[in-house]
């Protein structure tokens, strides 16, 4: 279940090949337990890269969701992880019911995925993508049958690499943010299992000193938690923005527009450097939802906090 938020949505579409389970059982051997691994020195896979293809592979993992949770020095170890693999079209790059050797990101190419015994036909990559990290991280037989529709350019990653650095990754993120997400009184009303999947679901973010965060107007992308440093909350009025809270490690931001369906009721500047677990506006909606009512009553405190700043609410300009 270590990835079971980062991989949501594969899971489903790439039906477990039971049939297969037998066969070549020695790689679903090599385990990999991330908590018992403190080597951070050790040997590690650098494929030499031209200045054009590293900004090739850039634009071509921007968006894969596996990535978003990785820091720069992370990131920077998954680019020199990968290697190029040119492919024609008809051939096969993965097979159902084989051992998972690679993990593969798409640069160009029709790429189509088969599953069963009759191959029958269920997704098209079409030049973007990612694929095979099911068997690799879940030490299974290879879920589906790739091939090229056409002459394609991949990027690729072995079994042990992937799994070091995705798996590491992740157990880190949950244990770091498990302790945050333990300090915010609001979630004390989720489960273990629930606060854990939040873990996984949140994206670390930095921001300088002075830097706006959000933006009062603005619509909401997601919340946002405070891992380092003092975050000012600000409204706009008509001689100047007035401060009305100045929020510290373990508190949240962002909320109320979530909550509200409303655009940003202030602005959230980061007073120093300050570093920040973000929760987009999906995972917000799936996740957080035994704790809404008491979001709701919070509501109510704020409005009431601003009163006594500003003396009445005719006195605040709503942009809610």
């Amino acid at each position: 279940m270590m990835l079971s938020i980062l991989c949501c949505g594969k899971i489903s579409k790439e039906p477990l090949v039971n049939r297969y389970a037998s066969r070549r059982k020695s790689v679903f051997a090599e385990t990999y337990d991330p908590e018992a691994d403190d080597d951070d020195d050790g040997a590690r896979a650098i494929f030499p890269k031209t200045d054009e293809q590293r900004a090739r592979l850039c634009d071509s993992v921007k968006n894969i969701l596996l990535f978003r949770s990785l820091d720069k020095e992370q990131m920077n170890e998954v680019l020199d992880a990968m290697f190029e693999k040119k492919v024609k079209a008809k051939d096969y790059i993965i097979k159902q019911g084989d051992d998972g050797d690679n993990f593969y990101v798409i640069e160009s190419g029709i790429y189509k995925a088969y599953v069963g015994e009759d191959q029958k036909h269920i997704h098209t990559y079409d030049n973007s993508g990612s694929f095979g990290e099911l068997a690799l991280l879940y030490n299974m037989p290879r879920a589906a049958t790739i091939q090229a529709e056409t002459d394609g350019q991949l990027w690729a990653m072995d079994r042990q690499t992937f799994r070091r650095i995705l798996l590491k990754s992740a157990f880190r993120k949950r244990k770091m943010y498990e302790a945050l997400l333990d300090a915010v009184p609001m979630l004390k009303t989720l489960q273990s299992y629930e606060r854990m999947n939040l873990a996984d679901a949140l994206i670390p973010k930095t921001f300088a000193k002075g830097e706006r965060i959000i933006k009062q107007g603005d619509a909401a992308d997601g919340m946002y938690f405070i891992e380092e440093g003092k975050v000012s909350i600000r409204i706009q009025q008509d001689a100047g923005e007035v401060e009305i809270s100045n929020l510290e490690k373990g508190q949240y931001f962002g909320e109320l527009a979530l909550v509200t369906h409303r655009p940003r009721a202030a602005s959230a500047y980061a007073v120093d450097n300050v570093k920040v677990a973000f929760l987009d506006v999906d995972a917000f909606e799936r996740l957080l939802g035994p704790c809404m009512d008491l979001m709701k009553r919070n509501i109510g405190d704020y409005e009431s906090q601003l009163v006594k700043i500003f003396g009445s609410k005719n006195n605040i300009t709503d942009v809610r």
